[in-house]
């Protein structure tokens, strides 16, 4: 790691390592920033078990009370429970200290409008201007905000899930799960939310101390330690957190780890069960969940990758369930974030209700074989590329709403250049690995030769 400052600044709220590039003076700017939109009214704080957070958390609190805004410190949480606890406790909006995946060293705020979910890019834009320009009104000393705790939040995000399901039908299996939080801030619900529905919880890392045993984004690269004690223990299924909590990794009864994006095709396939209606997904989702909402007669949208993105297309078309395949679950009747504890709900749901083992489900989900790349591409060239890879598949379905993503029969590819480093992600999903391969192949040499 080089000696300079790491800090990142977007539309979604702030980043950086921890002491070189995100400091107290940098959060507290931030925050007040913020607060400034939203002056003299409530606003959300909450926080990852990382142990960065408690000093930002001073920092985030005194930037918003300087501006004259009444906090609600919700302490540790998830970040789904931030998002619901807007909407709970009526408030102006949220600021979760969080660095979501990213290594230990990292830190961040992410920001909440008081509909309860991501801040829009526009709206993103004006605060970062704000934070930038360091220009915005500060109290006087009879002006400042107030300090408070609300009552139990997390407890009532978990009473708001387990109402969306048969809590008898799922305790009547009696079944046993692996929770791994790997230390974050979504071990204390998950098990609350698990117990609550009958199940016997081996937990494992499940309080929030920020320390981590493993990598912290649950792909199944980072898993393969933690996997074999799903069937070591007996266990019907294994659910992982990342250190926000609002992805959900899934392991089978074999101590398998699934792909991150069956967790969303599983929870569409229960949800549509439910209740039919409207699916969104991001551009670079798997098919699986379009396919699952084919088969329920269900329409199925694509946004832009982002979750503020896919939010604001659920509602233009009244999703019924939204999400990304990163293990993103978004039910609206809960909030407007990803939100892994509705995932593990759901899934447990299915379970009880199809009288199938895990591994059975996830065997009889569409088969698609899925691969992510990138190759150096400057930025100028990027519109020279995308206009090359849509010549050379012409009969595909052309659909550029970001970056460009081409449709055939069977397969699917999305390009899309990066927002911070002059690379092209391309990603690309057909039935096999070997034609995945030869698709990436074929997309990486058409923009690298433009």
């Amino acid at each position: 790691m080089s000696d300079a400052p790491v800090l990142m600044v977007s539309v979604s709220g702030v980043r950086g390592v921890v002491g070189r590039g995100l400091t107290a003076e940098v959060a507290a700017r931030f925050a007040a920033a913020f607060g400034s939109t939203v002056a003299g009214k409530t606003v959300v704080v909450s926080r990852d078990g990382r142990p960065s957070g408690e000093m930002l958390r001073h920092a985030v609190v005194a930037g918003l009370l300087e501006v004259g805004c009444t906090v609600e410190d919700v302490g540790i949480a998830p970040t789904p429970t931030c998002g619901f606890a807007v909407r709970q406790l009526q408030a102006a909006g949220a600021i979760q200290i969080t660095a979501s995946h990213n290594p230990a060293p990292w830190n961040g705020l992410k920001m909440f409008g008081a509909d309860g979910a991501v801040l829009s890019a526009e709206k993103g834009a004006v605060i970062r201007g704000l934070y930038e320009a360091n220009d915005f009104p500060r109290s006087r000393w009879n002006g400042l905000g107030t300090l408070r705790v609300p009552s139990d939040v997390q407890g009532e995000h978990a009473r708001a899930v387990l109402d969306t399901v048969s809590v008898a039908a799922v305790a009547s299996q009696r079944f046993r799960v692996f929770l791994d939080a790997n230390a974050g801030a979504g071990g204390p619900l998950g098990t609350q939310l698990l117990q609550d529905l009958g199940c016997d919880v081996i937990q494992y890392e499940c309080e929030p101390t920020g320390a981590f045993v493993h990598e912290p984004e649950p792909i199944p690269a980072h898993l393969e330690d933690v996997a074999p004690w799903v069937p070591q223990h007996g266990a019907a299924v294994g659910f992982v957190l990342d250190p926000d909590a609002d992805r959900l990794a899934l392991i089978d009864e074999t101590g398998t780890c699934v792909s991150e994006e069956v967790t969303l095709a599983l929870a569409a396939k229960y949800r549509l069960g439910q209740q039919t209606g409207p699916v969104v997904i991001n551009m670079s989702t798997s098919r699986m969940t379009a396919d699952v909402a084919a088969a329920a007669g269900c329409e199925c949208h694509r946004s832009a990758v982002g979750e503020a993105n896919v939010v604001g297309r659920m509602r233009e078309v009244n999703a019924v369930l939204g999400g990304e395949g990163n293990g993103g679950v978004i039910d609206p009747r809960i909030g407007w974030v990803r939100d892994p504890f509705v995932g593990m709900a759901f899934i447990l749901s299915l379970m009880a209700e199809e009288r199938k083992p895990f591994s059975q489900l996830v065997a009889e989900l569409p088969k698609y074989a899925m691969l992510k790349t990138k190759y150096d591409v400057a930025r100028d060239k990027l519109p020279a590329a995308l206009a090359a890879l849509q010549a050379k598949w012409p009969d595909a379905r052309v659909n550029r709403e970001d970056g460009l993503r081409l449709d055939g029969p069977d397969w699917w590819l999305h390009v899309r250049g990066s927002n911070t480093e002059p690379i092209v992600r391309v990603i690309a999903e057909t039935p096999t690995v070997e034609r995945t391969r030869e698709l990436c192949d074929a997309a990486g040499g058409v923009v690298t030769d433009v």
